[in-house]
């Protein structure tokens, strides 16, 4: 699935709404009800996989906007990039409860660092 599937998607939904693609998906604007018409038929194309938020701001508000504010990363940038870095892990575990899966199942929890392993570590980078 790519960003433009979606967008034609978007575009074949007759429906009055706007759509803008960023680097990191979708903006839909509109009337509530054809955003969220919008929104399901997009869904329904990979649940598992497409993911929808949110946002306060219209596309291009000068609050949010990149080009009125001098350059650099908006403000929620560096959070949303993390958010985005989860997305895999929540597909993962969406597919595995579909399937009756646990979704823990394939995943190692992680171990914490040995205090003496930490300590070679720290004596050793000092010679």
């Amino acid at each position: 699935m790519l960003p433009s599937d979606v967008m034609m998607k978007v575009y074949h939904s007759s429906s009055d709404v706007t759509a803008k693609e960023t680097c990191f998906g979708t903006m839909i604007n509109g009337p509530i009800e054809s955003v969220n018409k919008v929104v399901e038929d997009v869904v329904s194309m990979d649940p598992n996989h497409i993911f929808v938020k949110d946002r306060g701001f219209l596309p291009c508000d000068e609050r949010r906007c990149r080009s009125s504010r001098g350059g650099g990363p908006r403000p929620g940038f560096h959070f949303l990039r993390e958010e985005v870095n989860t997305l895999p892990l929540i597909s993962k575990g969406l597919e595995a409860y579909y399937k009756g899966e646990s979704p823990s199942s394939g995943f190692e929890a992680k171990q914490k660092l040995d205090a003496f392993k930490l300590k070679y570590i720290i004596e050793s980078e000092e010679m």
